[in-house]
């Protein structure tokens, strides 16, 4: 992929931007790899910027899909009889957004879609979106950035922080459930 980006010269920057968005749109495409490139090619603060749009315009047009072709159907299908309770909060479903962009082993793809299917505004979506995928981004472009480089020491520490912070996740996640699990009993 780095070949590609090289190889683009004055359009790579548009490239990475591009092919980030199409693989958030279309979810089999992994966005990682991409990021990873990014780093390699661009270093990490410039590459972090170009992983940030094109995720950004992806998650975006994710959402607006999921809005104006997904929308109707559910509410044709299940109707809008009953009140969203908690999830027709701006404030929680903004919050909901910001987290779990910060949880890298939630689907990101999904997150869009599943947004743009609920009340939530799209400025609220987008700037939690922004907010919650800096970190991830960062880390993404500069382990390729790293590896690039033949920093295998600061490679090894940054793939050990974002494995890290995907464990964490899952711990929370796993220790959560234990733990609704056990007040339902």
């Amino acid at each position: 992929m780095q070949v590609w980006i090289d190889a683009a010269g004055i359009f790579g920057p548009l490239l990475v931007v591009a092919l980030m968005s199409l693989a958030i749109v279309a979810s089999p495409l992994p966005s990682a790899p991409i990021a990873l490139a990014a780093g390699a090619a661009y270093g990490h603060t410039f590459g972090t910027i170009l992983v940030v749009l094109g995720a950004e315009v992806g998650a975006i047009a994710a959402f607006l899909l999921a809005r104006s072709l997904g929308r109707p159907f559910v509410e044709r299908q299940f109707g809008m009889k009953k009140t969203p309770g908690l999830l027709g909060s701006q404030n929680t479903l903004t919050l909901i957004v910001f987290a779990s962009r910060l949880l890298p082993f939630l689907s990101f793809d999904l997150i869009s879609y599943a947004a743009g299917l609920s009340p939530l505004h799209l400025w609220r979506f987008a700037l939690a979106t922004l907010a919650g995928i800096v970190p991830a981004s960062f880390l993404l472009a500069h382990l390729g950035s790293a590896a690039m480089n033949g920093d295998v020491r600061n490679a090894t520490w940054t793939a050990l922080a974002l494995g890290g912070a995907t464990a964490l996740s899952a711990l929370f996640a796993v220790l959560r459930a234990q733990q609704t699990h056990r007040t339902k009993s």
